[in-house]
Formats: structure tokens, C-alpha cells, sequence
């Protein structure tokens, strides 16, 4: 038992001691190996009209991204366009990204628009979610570790199925929505900020309700397409001041 709690605490210490530095360098190698695996698979797509618009748009809001980074770590942004039919973008700790031509397409994106997805993305990085979220789940992980060793030792019956539902939605996923909708915000005052009008941006979360008939709520990570629309339009008379302070 005491051996049990000694080696859960001791990983508890191990995954506090990450830095944003390491992680961030860590993302860029497994970024790199992502993409050569999507170059040999020929799905890197590099020259369509769908990737140069993405291109586009994150190049001119990089430089507003750079501005927002307190995390005292320099980002090396970067970009990857893949052919894929999937509603998807990510972005990765230390400003590695990606984003697929089936949400520009299939959504019918306008450059708003598509800022909008990619302010949230780039928020995530800025915001270290990736980081907190491993780190959170490392610990919360040897947390249950502990408390299902203990139940075990007092009962004789392994809690671990039990504990582990009430992990994943009692933490994991509140936390994962929070991240989400942190992400919403500060993506919309960055895409703001950028030149990009947020008055469009609740559009977003209207089409990909239309696309896939909505989603999130309490048995998922993200909040549900219309909470996303509300959060934004909630947002919105701040970002426009941002918006309009440009003009």
C-alpha cells in the first residue's frame, strides 16, 4: 500500500516538473513524423485553392498570435494543410497545426469563418492546453490510482470500473469543455484583433450544426454546437471593439 501511494506521488512530481519548453519541442517531433507521414501518403496538400486561403489566414494572424504568447517560451508556428473529408483542425503545443479541406468544404467557409476555427486552435496552443490537459490527466490518473487501491484494501472489491466513469465525466470532460470554450473566446478576440469580422464567427457552429446535427453536451468534450453559437455571440460587442479599433 505504502509502496502503491510512494510511486503515484512520485509520478505526480515527474509530470509537474514538464516544461513549457520540453513539451513543446517533444509536440515538434511527433509534428514532424506526422508529417511525413501525411507527405508519403500523399495527402499533404500544399497547392489547392482550399490551402492557400488557410495559408493565408494563419499567416496574418500569426503575428497577432506571437503577440499574445505569455508563456514566455518563443512559438515556432506552423501550418499543414491535409486533404481529408474530415470536420476537423488541431493544434498542437508550441504553435504546430493542422487543418483539414472537409471543414473549409464542406462547411463552405468564408476567410471570417475560417478564422474563426483558426483563432480557436491557436488559443488551445497559447492557452497550453495541450500541456495542462496531459499533465491534468497524468495526475488525475495516479490520484485513482491511489483511491482505487485504497477502496480495494478496505473492500475486496476492485473499484476501478466505477472510479475511472466518475473520472471521465466528473473531471476529464468539464475540464475538456472548459478548454474548449476558453479556446472560443480568446480564438474570437485573437481573430478580432487580426482584421478578421467576429460577427461572423457564430456561423461557424450554425453550419456545423447543419453538417453533423449537432453535438457536445454532457457526454462529450466539446460543448454542444448551439451553447458555442450563444458563448460567441455573448462575446461578440467585446471582440467587435477589438475589431473596430483597427479600422
Amino acid at each position: 500500500m505504502k509502496k502503491c501511494l510512494f510511486l503515484a506521488l512520485f509520478s505526480l512530481f515527474l509530470t509537474a516538473c514538464a516544461t513549457t519548453a520540453g513539451t513543446n519541442a517533444k509536440a515538434a517531433s511527433q509534428y514532424a513524423n506526422a508529417k511525413a507521414q501525411y507527405t508519403q501518403k500523399g495527402v499533404l496538400d500544399n497547392g489547392s485553392s482550399t490551402a492557400l486561403r488557410v495559408k493565408k489566414v494563419f499567416n496574418t494572424m500569426v503575428p497577432y498570435a506571437k503577440r499574445e504568447n505569455q508563456t514566455g517560451v518563443p512559438f515556432d508556428w506552423e501550418i499543414m494543410v491535409i486533404k481529408s473529408n474530415e470536420l476537423n483542425a488541431w493544434a498542437m503545443p508550441g504553435g504546430k497545426m493542422a487543418f483539414y479541406t472537409g471543414i473549409v468544404e464542406r462547411l463552405n467557409l468564408t476567410d471570417d469563418e475560417i478564422a474563426t476555427v483558426m483563432g480557436h486552435e491557436m488559443a488551445h496552443a497559447l492557452k497550453e492546453h495541450g500541456k495542462s490537459s496531459t499533465n491534468r490527466s497524468a495526475a488525475i490518473d495516479s490520484l485513482f490510482a491511489i483511491a482505487n487501491v485504497a477502496i480495494t484494501a478496505a473492500t475486496g472489491v476492485d473499484s476501478g470500473n466505477l472510479l475511472g466513469l466518475a473520472k471521465d465525466l466528473g473531471v476529464d470532460k468539464p475540464f475538456s469543455r472548459g478548454d474548449e470554450s476558453e479556446a472560443d473566446e480568446i480564438g474570437l478576440y485573437l481573430m478580432a484583433k487580426s482584421g478578421y469580422n467576429p460577427k461572423f464567427a457564430p456561423q461557424v457552429w450554425v453550419k456545423m450544426n447543419q453538417a453533423t446535427g449537432g453535438g457536445g453536451g454532457f457526454f462529450s468534450t466539446h460543448p454542444a454546437d448551439k451553447d458555442r453559437q450563444q458563448n460567441l455571440e455573448k462575446w461578440l460587442p467585446k471582440a467587435m471593439e477589438y475589431y473596430n479599433a483597427r479600422r
